[in-house]
């Protein structure tokens, strides 16, 4: 079933905005799909919801991340003898997590705003045990200005939102590259 499918199954469903945390939260854990491709026309069509698609779609990424994150916190624990032993050494994984202990916010809040899987930063947090309350900050700032960034943007400009991502969506995320 393509996207547009399911967009317009859903654009007046009584369930729309529990799907919307529904997908989002599986977005962020597993399906490999950007959310945009739902939300962008979702919005536009349901316009007088914008701010509470966002808002779910916020929630549902959140849930995911806490979840990612303790994927990476009880997986790494279970198999760091066997890690340790085949992919990274004590000294090279006691590096990894310096860089994320002093780069790990700015790391975790810039996948959250750019097409880089935001899966690969909850593992990493999880993995080195970041604080469990600035992961979540920084995955929060992160999503809020990714999905609350595009209701703006389909408030502004409405049905030329699609063409104005496609059209600059990669000068968006050479301006968050400083932020490594």
């Amino acid at each position: 079933m393509s996207i547009k499918k399911n967009v317009q199954g859903m654009i007046y469903s009584k369930h729309m905005l529990s799907s919307i945390t529904l997908v989002s939260l599986l977005e962020s854990t597993v399906l490999p799909i950007p959310l945009e491709a739902l939300l962008v026309p979702l919005m536009q069509k349901r316009r007088e919801k914008l701010w509470l698609i966002a808002l779910m779609a916020t929630v549902g990424c959140l849930i995911g991340a806490v979840l990612g994150y303790l994927v990476g916190y009880f997986l790494f624990d279970l198999m760091r003898d066997f890690i340790m032993q085949h992919m990274t050494t004590e000294a090279q994984f006691a590096t990894f997590q310096q860089r994320m202990e002093t780069d790990g916010f700015w790391f975790i809040f810039s996948t959250g705003i750019t097409p880089i899987p935001l899966q690969i930063a909850m593992l990493a947090a999880g993995v080195t045990a970041y604080s469990i309350p600035s992961f979540l900050l920084a995955t929060g700032m992160g999503r809020i200005i990714r999905y609350f960034g595009l209701a703006v943007l389909v408030y502004y400009f409405g049905d030329q939102t699609e063409k104005l991502i496609k059209r600059y969506k990669w000068q968006a995320c050479w301006l968050c590259l400083p932020l490594y």
